[in-house]
C-alpha cells in the first residue's frame, strides 16, 4: 500500500528558529529573549536506544507479526509441496470367519481367511500438475513475504521521517512560545510607561495563548508519531528511543527510464500475482488430468481347509457419465480472474511509479526554491520589521504578521523535505528496495 503522508502544517507566528540545512538562526533585536541568569546546567539523561532509519527498518522487519505470519505461510506452502509429492498408500483388507456346510458330504472349516492388497497407480499427468501447482504456491508465498517486507519497510521509513518532522515542529513551537512570553513581558513594560497603547498588550496576550496551544499540540503530535513507530515494531523500541536522521538527508534514485524497466520485474506484488496465475493454470491441467481413467492394482490371497487361491486384478474408474466439466470450468474462470488481476496491477503499479516520480520532482523543486533564497528573504523581512518597530515606525501587528509569514515559509520548507523523502520511499517500496541483510 502507498506510504502514509503527513498533513501540511497550518501557518502561524514563529521567530527564526534553526532549521536543518537552512541559514536561519536566532534572530537579533527586540524579538530575541533576554539571556537568563546564571544557573547550574542539568545534563539530560541519554536515550536508551539511538537508531538510524536503516537500523529501525531491520528491527521492525524482525519484530513485526505480519512478517512472521508471512514466514509461516511459506512453511505451510512448502508442506503442501511435500503432500503433493507423496505417493498414495496401499490398502490392506483382511477377512476371516468360519464356514458352514450346506450339504452333508461337504467338510466344514473353522479357518477361512482372505487377504487383499490394493495399490493405486497414480496418473503421472495429474501428479505433475499437482506438484507444479504446489510449487507455484511456494513461489507466491515467497513473493508475499517480500511484499509484506517492502510495505512495512516503507511504513517504518515514512513514520520515522514523520517523527523527525513532528519533533522539528515541536522545537519550533517551543521556541515560539518562549519568545512570545518574552515579547509579552516587554510589551507590558512599554504599556505601563505609556509608550504603547493597551491594545498591543491584549494582542500580545492572545499571541501567547495561541503559541502555548500550538506548542502543546505539536508535542502531542510528536508523541503520537512515536507511538505509531513503536506499534509498527511490535513494542521492540524503548519508550525514549531516538532516531538518528534528518529531513535533509540526500536522496538517490536511478533514472526514470531504468525504473520503468526494473519495477515490473522486481515488484513483489507482480511476482506474487504471476505465481498465482501459474498456479491457476496448473490447476486446469490437474482437473483435466483427473478425467483420465485411474487404475488400482489388486492382489488377493484366499485360504480355507481344502483350497488356497491367489488372485490379481485391476480396478479401473471410467469417466463415463461425469467428466469433471464443473471443476474444469471453475479452474478456467479462476485462471482468467488471476490473469486479469495481474494485468491490472501491472498497469496500476506503473502508474503509481509515474505518480511517485512526479511527486518527487515537485517536492525537489520546492526544496530547491526554499534553499534558493525564499527562507532568507522571509528572515530579512522580519529583521526589517523588527528594526522598524524598535524605531517606532511600525506597530507590533506588522511585526507579528511578518513573523507569521516566516513561520509559514519554514513550515512549508519542512513539509517539502518530508514530501521528498516520502516520495522516494514510495518508489523504493515499488522496487522492493530496503535493508535486506540478516533477515533470513
Amino acid at each position: 500500500m502507498p506510504a502514509p503522508r503527513s498533513p501540511a502544517l497550518p501557518p502561524a507566528t514563529m521567530p527564526g528558529p534553526t532549521v536543518p540545512g537552512s541559514a536561519t538562526g536566532r534572530l537579533p533585536g527586540l524579538l530575541t529573549p533576554a539571556a537568563p541568569g546564571p544557573t547550574m546546567p542539568t545534563p539530560a539523561a541519554p536515550p536508551s536506544q539511538v537508531l538510524t532509519i536503516e537500523e529501525l527498518q531491520r528491527l521492525g522487519l524482525k519484530a513485526n507479526g505480519l512478517v512472521q505470519a508471512a514466514n509461516f505461510q511459506i512453511k505451510a506452502a512448502e508442506a503442501g509441496v511435500t503432500g503433493a509429492s507423496a505417493y498414495p498408500n496401499p490398502q490392506l483388507t483382511f477377512m476371516a470367519g468360519p464356514q458352514h456346510a450346506r450339504i452333508p458330504q461337504a467338510q466344514p472349516s473353522n479357518s477361512h481367511r482372505q487377504f487383499t492388497i490394493s495399490q493405486t497407480i497414480e496418473n503421472p499427468f495429474l501428479r505433475s500438475a499437482r506438484i507444479g501447482s504446489a510449487e507455484a504456491g511456494v513461489n507466491a508465498s515467497h513473493a508475499g513475504l517480500e511484499q509484506v517486507r517492502a510495505d512495512l519497510s516503507a511504513q517504518l521509513r515514512v513514520a520515522a521521517y514523520e517523527l523527525i518532522l513532528r519533533q522539528e515542529v515541536a522545537r519550533v513551537e517551543a521556541s515560539v512560545s518562549d519568545l512570545m512570553e518574552e515579547i509579552r513581558r516587554r510589551v507590558k513594560v512599554r504599556v505601563d510607561v505609556g509608550e504603547a497603547p493597551r491594545f498591543e498588550l491584549i494582542r500580545a496576550d492572545t499571541e501567547v495563548l495561541a503559541a502555548a496551544s500550538r506548542r502543546e499540540a505539536a508535542l502531542l503530535n510528536a508523541h503520537r508519531a512515536r507511538i505509531a513507530l513503536r506499534q509498527l515494531t511490535a513494542g521492540a523500541l524503548q519508550p525514549d528511543f531516538q532516531i538518528e536522521g534528518s529531513l535533509a538527508q540526500p536522496v538517490s534514485l536511478p533514472p526514470l527510464e531504468e525504473l520503468r524497466e526494473t519495477v515490473p520485474a522486481v515488484n513483489p506484488e507482480i511476482t506474487r500475482l504471476e505465481a498465482e496465475w501459474k498456479r491457476a493454470r496448473l490447476r486446469i491441467d490437474q482437473e483435466r488430468a483427473a478425467v483420465l481413467p485411474s487404475l488400482t492394482v489388486l492382489l488377493s490371497n484366499f485360504q480355507e481347509a481344502q483350497y488356497t487361491s491367489n488372485l490379481a486384478g485391476l480396478n479401473v474408474t471410467i469417466p463415463l457419465f461425469y467428466q469433471r466439466r464443473g471443476e474444469i470450468n471453475a479452474a478456467v474462470a479462476d485462471s482468467e480472474r488471476a490473469r486479469g488481476i495481474l494485468e491490472f496491477r501491472r498497469f496500476e503499479i506503473g502508474q503509481l511509479l509515474e505518480s511517485a516520480w512526479q511527486a518527487k520532482q515537485i517536492a525537489q523543486r520546492r526544496v530547491e526554491m526554499f534553499d534558493g533564497g525564499l527562507v532568507k528573504e522571509a528572515e530579512k523581512a522580519l529583521e526589517i520589521a523588527q528594526a522598524a518597530y524598535r524605531f517606532g515606525e511600525r506597530g507590533l501587528i506588522e511585526v507579528l504578521d511578518t513573523q507569521r509569514m516566516l513561520r509559514g515559509v519554514l513550515s512549508d520548507f519542512l513539509q517539502a523535505r518530508f514530501d521528498l523523502q516520502a516520495a522516494v520511499t514510495e518508489i523504493d517500496r515499488l522496487r522492493a528496495y530496503y535493508p535486506k541483510e540478516d533477515l533470513e
